[in-house]
C-alpha cells in the first residue's frame, strides 16, 4: 500500500486562535487553516518543533502571500508572489515574535490576521538530511559560493532578499544531471527558461549546491539570499 505523506486534519487549540492542522512531523511539514481576529494572536502549527519558514495566504480576499523565514527575522517579511526585497522593520505580520515548538504569532494586518478573514499557512521545519532552510552570502565570483545543505538536494527555492529579484526554483526531475539550467519562478507565470552562459545556475552535489556563475540573481558579491531545500533521501546520498 502506498504511504501517504499527509495526516488527517485535526483541531488544534495550542494558540489563542483555534486552528485545523494536517501535520507530518517526520517530514517537518504542516498545513494550517484558521480564521483571523484582527488582534495580536497565536496559532497552533502541530509540528512539535519550531518552523523555520511559513508561507501564508488569505483565502477570502485578494492579498499577497506573506513569508516568514527565520533568517530574515520576526519583524520583517517578504512576499512569495512578488520580487520585492525584504521589508523594513514591521510588527504587523508576526508580532515581533518567532515561532515556538507549538505556535506561530500574528500581528493585526489583513494579510495575516483580519477579523473573520480565512487563512491557510504552510509551515516547514528542518529535518536532518532531508530538508534545509537557511541563507547564504554571494561571492560575486564565477567560481561561485558553495552552499552546504548536509544532503543531496532534489529541490531548492532561492530568493535574493537585499534587492528585488525573482524566486528561483531548481529540481533534479527537470534537470537530471549537472549543471542545473532549467529555471521556473514561484512569483510569476513565465514559462520555464533554459539558462546559458551566465545563467547556468548551479550543481547539485552530495552535500549541497555549488553556484557556477557570478550572476547577481543568486551570487552577487555581498548579496544576501534565503533558500528552502529538500533532499532525495534521509541519509548517505551520493553525488550525481
Amino acid at each position: 500500500m502506498e504511504r501517504k505523506w499527509y495526516r488527517t486534519a485535526v483541531s488544534n487549540t495550542d494558540g489563542s486562535i483555534n486552528s485545523t492542522v494536517s501535520a507530518n512531523t517526520t517530514a517537518g511539514f504542516s498545513i494550517v487553516s484558521y480564521t483571523g481576529t484582527g488582534a495580536n494572536a497565536t496559532v497552533g502549527h502541530g509540528l512539535g518543533v519550531a518552523p523555520r519558514m511559513i508561507i501564508m495566504k488569505r483565502r477570502d480576499s485578494a492579498q499577497n502571500w506573506v513569508v516568514y523565514h527565520e533568517d530574515i527575522g520576526n519583524n520583517r517579511q517578504i512576499f512569495l508572489n512578488l520580487t520585492n526585497a525584504q521589508t523594513g522593520t514591521n510588527s504587523v505580520y508576526f508580532n515581533n515574535t518567532s515561532p515556538t515548538t507549538s505556535v506561530f504569532s500574528l500581528g493585526s494586518d489583513d494579510y495575516a490576521n483580519a477579523s473573520s478573514g480565512t487563512y491557510v499557512a504552510y509551515c516547514f521545519a528542518e529535518i536532518e538530511s532531508y530538508s534545509r532552510i537557511g541563507s547564504y552570502t554571494g561571492n560575486g565570483n564565477a567560481d561561485g559560493a558553495f552552499v552546504f545543505l548536509g544532503m543531496k538536494p532534489s529541490f531548492i527555492l532561492i530568493k535574493r532578499t537585499d534587492t528585488a529579484e525573482d524566486w528561483w526554483i531548481y529540481d533534479n526531475k527537470r534537470d537530471t544531471f549537472n549543471p542545473n539550467t532549467q529555471i521556473i519562478y514561484a512569483n510569476d507565470d513565465n514559462a520555464e527558461i533554459t539558462g546559458t552562459g551566465d545563467n547556468i545556475s548551479n550543481d547539485f552535489v552530495s552535500n549541497g549546491i555549488k553556484l557556477r556563475t557570478a550572476n547577481v540573481n543568486w551570487n552577487a558579491s555581498g548579496g544576501t539570499y534565503i533558500y528552502m531545500a529538500f533532499g532525495d533521501s534521509f541519509k548517505y546520498a551520493n553525488a550525481r
